[in-house]
């Protein structure tokens, strides 16, 4: 049976998301940290590019340890973001434009200056202290953000437990009270008109027994805990289903074969995941913070994999760029001569595979990695806790710049280039983090002067994206998997067939007959034969799948399961 006829068309499935991470995004009173007004004087840009859903880093008062996901309120606006008054005033501004606003919730842990954790460390009696996780000894488990996951509490003599930084003690999910503090605040948001949540490493919920060893990857150990599905079912039952809220998880080391454990719709759990296989495809399998050489090959094999394991079983969720990765570009594309060729190649990839596209602000107008020079300019806790193990065990600082360089996350952090001012547009102050100083020539006011700007074919690709149905619930055909330059697929459904091509090198390459016979419905450079440097064209082809082969890209290595095509978009 054929997709459609088992999982209704939501509305999140033919959406595009745009995510902000607001202290970068635009700052309205010049404080040098983005806010809520700065975001709602930026929504007709939005509405202009084509989103539907706008995502937001989380907002809530926090103390910042870690830009927000250290979260000391659920309920309130931190005063650097605005007031609850701001908030609603975007919602509203929203809601009148169409666009639905999806909150980024921290569940896994909270700040420890939250009044929970605040009554809990200091009395074993405090109504809250179960709330989160105690021992009297810690083991030897290891923290995501450098250390070991226990800090000693003094005013009681044990141990709590955090995955990530100490100032973030995991919640306790085991407590029923707690889950119902959470269901609360979900229902709180609701009422004010958010339409749904991502959830913040929403896979560590479940802890694993504490006697366990940790062996393996740290994100492989935490993720998966013994009850982290009952705990995801309640959550849908109690609140998710109720309300017709959108939600997708941040899942790392969920798997491509676990992964419909999550998703799939008669599990009533979640409706899609943020899986981590391609975040750490340029990273060293010892040391996430650590860059490494990536293939082509490597990326074409992961998407492809996750297609294949969510098609007609749950739905997926497709992004290249988030606040925790390096700039796009930088990572896969070039910044140089083939810069703006690259960046529509890789809006044509994030727009024609299956799954909800969610892009990452300044995507659109090809920003890159900033040239940070000193550890001084970065702000971080990755890069500060970095440092300072690297400083302990006797590291080269120049060695370790060399690294981050490449991988840190406060490349996604600096400040939206709106124009060629001051600071890119941000602030009329001091920005809490520098701008990359090439938004003299990109920004946003250049780009939407420009017709042919990044800007314009990211616009041009939604608008082609949600007019034809095949590029969002048509099958999923890779075509010569091999290829060390090119990623070719075609997409589906009922009598619409088309043919994606790209170059995803710096290099001409020779695809001999492959689409000769197609129209063109859009692509980064005029013309047909030879693919150029960071080429993508999008064909409407006529004829079955097996046409496509040709000297250059064969089809030798599509896999058989994916031949017997049943020309309604299913296999």
């Amino acid at each position: 049976m054929h997709i459609e006829d088992t999982q209704a068309r939501a509305w999140w499935k033919q959406a595009v998301v745009y995510q902000i991470y607001p202290r970068s995004f635009r700052d309205a009173d010049g404080d040098g940290v983005g806010d809520l007004r700065g975001i709602a004087e930026k929504l007709d840009y939005l509405v202009e590019l084509g989103i539907d859903i706008v995502w937001l880093c989380p907002v809530y008062a926090s103390p910042n340890v870690d830009n927000g996901y250290d979260v000391a309120d659920y309920r309130a606006i931190a005063p650097e973001f605005g007031t609850m008054a701001d908030f609603d005033h975007l919602a509203r501004e929203m809601d009148a434009r169409g666009l639905k606003l999806v909150m980024d919730l921290v569940f896994n842990h909270s700040s420890d200056q939250h009044e929970w954790f605040r009554s809990a460390r200091a009395s074993k009696d405090s109504p809250y202290r179960d709330y989160y996780i105690w021992r009297d000894e810690p083991n030897d488990w290891r923290a995501v953000f450098g250390g070991g996951a226990w800090t000693r509490n003094e005013p009681t003599g044990d141990w709590y437990f955090h995955i990530f930084a100490p100032e973030q003690p995991d919640l306790n999910w085991e407590n029923p009270a707690l889950r119902r503090e959470l269901y609360d605040i979900m229902r709180f948001w609701a009422e004010k008109g958010v339409a749904g949540f991502r959830l913040d490493v929403i896979s560590f919920i479940s802890k694993q027994p504490f006697d366990r060893p940790q062996t393996g990857g740290i994100f492989d150990f935490y993720a998966n805990g013994p009850k982290v599905h009952d705990y995801l079912r309640e959550m849908h039952a109690e609140v998710l289903e109720p309300l017709g809220l959108m939600t997708v998880g941040e899942a790392p080391g969920v798997s491509a074969a676990d992964a419909p454990l999550y998703v799939a719709e008669e599990r009533g759990e979640l409706d899609m995941i943020f899986h981590f296989d391609h975040a750490g495809i340029d990273r060293t399998p010892e040391d996430f913070w650590r860059p490494a050489p990536w293939k082509l090959s490597d990326l074409k094999e992961i998407l492809t994999r996750w297609d294949r394991a969510l098609a007609g079983r749950g739905w997926n969720s497709l992004y290249l760029g988030n606040h925790d990765l390096p700039r796009l570009l930088s990572r896969f594309g070039d910044t140089g001569a083939h810069r703006e060729a690259a960046a529509k190649l890789f809006a044509t990839l994030l727009l024609t595979l299956r799954g909800t596209p969610y892009i990452y602000q300044g995507d659109e107008i090809g920003m890159i990695n900033t040239p940070f020079e000193s550890i001084a300019e970065y702000r971080d806790i990755v890069a500060m806790n970095g440092w300072a193990d690297a400083r302990a065990g006797g590291r080269d600082e120049n060695e370790f710049l060399a690294d981050h360089i490449l991988v840190s996350r406060d490349h996604a952090r600096t400040p939206m280039q709106w124009d060629a001012s001051s600071h890119g547009g941000f602030t009329s102050g001091e920005p809490w983090i520098r701008a990359n100083p090439d938004f003299v020539s990109t920004n946003v006011a250049a780009a939407l002067a420009d017709p042919e700007s990044v800007f314009h074919f990211y616009r041009r690709m939604i608008a082609l994206r949600k007019a034809t149905p095949a590029l969002v619930h048509g099958d999923y055909v890779p075509i010569d998997a091999g290829n060390p330059d090119v990623f070719a697929y075609v997409r589906t459904l009922g009598d619409v067939l088309l043919l994606v091509v790209l170059n995803v090198s710096g290099m001409a390459v020779d695809i001999g007959d492959l689409g000769r016979d197609g129209t063109t419905m859009i692509g980064n450079y005029d013309g047909r034969g030879t693919l150029r440097p960071f080429e993508a064209r999008v064909l409407r082809m006529a004829g079955e799948a097996g046409e496509f082969a040709s000297p250059a890209c064969s089809m030798n290595e599509v896999d058989p399961a994916y031949m017997g095509l049943d020309r309604q978009g299913g296999a």
